[in-house]
């Protein structure tokens, strides 16, 4: 009669933690994923760190995030990627091309450090919060590029590079340290961007 009455316990106990993982791995995916949008490699070179190191457990069929061969990948792509930014003109051509770009890291990223569910949903949730994250901050980033550009001629671009990397490095830790904090401010910014964002087009319109 005992075992009856703490089975269900256990059992409700079960399912709490697996929906508590399950919330911090999708705000850790969805935090990992609005870094690549600042910078699309140091996130990646951030997780290869944390995994190596046993601070961050990855989905299965992307351990190979975690091996010293992809260490050295992101670290060399990092640091063309950040040198890149520091050069006039060079900036807004990269932008072209890394947008498409972070919305696809955007995705891996997610479905990198959310593999405790099923698949369905484990991809869907990488597409659709994971490349949207990725893609609003890279919109962000170009529009506030864009502006630099016409109002200082590109000279307070390497201000804003220098931010753009700061802010990817810090979120990408955080993200790691404090998950479900980092990901309830990465969506709040989220939505706010996307409200004020709305209320332009409203007001051109």
């Amino acid at each position: 009669m005992h075992e009856q009455v703490e089975q269900p316990r256990y059992n409700e106990r079960a399912d709490l933690e697996g929906v508590v993982e399950l919330l911090l791995s999708s705000m850790l995916g969805v935090s990992l994923s609005a870094a690549t949008g600042f910078r699309v490699f140091v996130p990646f070179l951030v997780m290869s760190i944390a995994a190596q190191s046993g601070h961050l457990s990855l989905a299965q069929g992307f351990s190979w995030i975690g091996t010293v061969p992809a260490l050295i990948m992101f670290a060399i792509a990092s640091l063309l990627e950040v040198g890149a930014y520091y050069i006039p003109w060079i900036d807004e051509l990269l932008d072209l091309i890394a947008t498409p770009i972070a919305v696809v890291a955007g995705v891996i990223t997610t479905a990198s450090v959310t593999g405790e569910m099923s698949p369905l949903f484990q991809w869907t949730l990488a597409i659709i919060a994971g490349g949207s994250a990725a893609g609003l901050v890279k919109g962000m980033t170009d529009v506030a590029r864009l502006t630099s550009t016409a109002t200082t001629g590109g000279l307070a671009n390497p201000l804003l590079a220098t931010m753009e990397l700061g802010s990817s490095t810090v979120l990408s830790l955080l993200a790691i340290a404090l998950p479900l904090f980092t990901g309830l401010l990465v969506i709040g910014v989220l939505v706010l961007a996307v409200t004020k964002l709305r209320n332009l087009l409203r007001r051109r319109a």
